[in-house]
């Protein structure tokens, strides 16, 4: 059976009372990550993680099929058009349309142009040979998506009254709710009635991320709703399919988009926490290390120093013998280098920059796995450190594995 399309009495109604926790979740999320202090650099760098996120998930929510290398290739934009699957010009064309995005001047309107604009970037050198970009369908052209199966709004003259409405109420009516309640109604409305013959669902969710960017997120720290929209599909189908069937209440849809806006930013938050804990511990580190005198001592610094390098750097524990061949080069002058590197890590044991704990290694059995201990840098005082190497042992050659 087709649910067909039947224009909203109203295009902004939902329980209020029934989303005001996780409205209140999202917003304080949204106010944790834009108050935390960052470099200008690692917000770059994440961005262009989620952007890479956003993508992914908005092209696979679709149906692209690539993977992380095709897609990395698709967005790098070194490879030629014409060598590249639909699933990964539909990718390219997404990252296009979002780096266009976050240039956009706060004051230009989302009106019917901007949107046309919108989807005319998502669908051109992707989907162009069967949708014109930036056209809404035209009489006798009409569509069927999602499940259950659901039709768009007639193409023609009540496609284009359909949308002219939504934009007018956009740029009124909802002017009077939460700016994430617009962008999640906006999504919601203009996914329902898929104006265009082809990329609604990535224009609805490209829209949806323009208003976000303009609900107190930095344009440096954008969140990637793709990537939980296609993390959480079935459910994001369902409810698009539920406020269909409830007269257009948006209150499950709202209830679900506000708690992913809450994932995303506690994601995006604790990723520019680690950051943060990293830079602190390396300037822990360099200052502590950089005021020890003596040669024997500074041998031991520049050693000890580049393992914790090692091991900041990494996002996962890694084989206490795996890093002695990264590091072994740091060792090749010593008479016994692999005591000297077991010294070397239970000293940082002691000192409690390390951890060292048994796991289960892949097709080995037991292994012993090594992970810097961020908190360190919270937690040493200088007169603690340097009583430490003052009494450190001078010959322990069995690791000490963390209880």
């Amino acid at each position: 059976m087709t649910v067909h399309y039947v224009l909203p009495e109203h295009w902004i109604r939902y329980d209020a009372l029934a989303i005001m926790g996780e409205l209140i979740n999202a917003k304080a999320s949204i106010l944790s990550l834009v108050a935390i202090p960052y470099q200008r650099a690692w917000a770059e760098n994440l961005q262009e993680m989620e952007l890479k996120r956003e993508v992914a998930g908005t092209s696979k929510i679709e149906g692209a099929d690539f993977t992380d290398r095709e897609l990395d290739e698709a967005i790098s934009g070194h490879a030629p058009q014409d060598q590249l699957t639909r699933s990964q010009r539909q990718a390219r064309a997404a990252v296009t349309t979002y780096r266009w995005i976050e240039k956009l001047p706060t004051e230009r309107p989302v009106d019917l142009d901007l949107i046309k604009e919108i989807h005319s970037h998502i669908v051109t050198g992707c989907d162009d040979d069967h949708c014109p970009p930036g056209r809404l369908r035209s009489a006798m052209q009409n569509v069927i998506f999602g499940r259950p199966r659901h039709r768009g709004v007639e193409g023609g003259v009540e496609c284009e009254r359909a949308l002219r409405s939504l934009v007018e109420v956009l740029n009124n009516e909802y002017r009077n709710h939460d700016p994430l309640v617009q962008a999640l109604a906006l999504h919601f409305h203009f996914a329902a009635m898929h104006p265009f013959h082809d990329g609604n669902g990535r224009t609805a969710r490209a829209i949806e991320a323009l208003l976000l960017q303009r609900s107190h997120l930095k344009e440096t720290l954008f969140i990637a709703m793709s990537n939980y929209y296609y993390d959480e599909k079935n459910t994001y189908l369902s409810v698009l399919s539920e406020v269909r069937q409830k007269n257009h209440d948006l209150t499950s849809f709202l209830r679900f988009g506000l708690n992913g806006i809450t994932i995303q930013c506690r994601r995006l938050l604790k990723e520019i926490t680690a950051h943060v804990r990293k830079s602190l511990f390396r300037d822990v580190m360099g200052k502590m290390y950089g005021r020890l005198q003596s040669t024997r001592k500074r041998a031991l610094a520049t050693r000890q120093c580049e393992i914790l390098n090692r091991l900041i750097d990494r996002d996962a524990p890694i084989g206490y013998r795996d890093l002695f061949e990264i590091m072994e080069k740091h060792y090749l002058s010593l008479a016994a280098p692999f005591k000297a590197y077991i010294r070397d890590l239970n000293q940082l044991v002691l000192l409690e920059a390390i951890s060292i704990n048994l796991g289960e290694g892949e097709g080995n059995g037991d292994k012993i796995f090594i992970s810097a201990r961020l908190e360190w840098a919270t937690e040493i005082t200088e007169t603690a450190f340097y009583k430490h190497i003052h009494k450190l042992p001078e010959a322990k050659t069995k690791l000490l594995v963390s209880s």
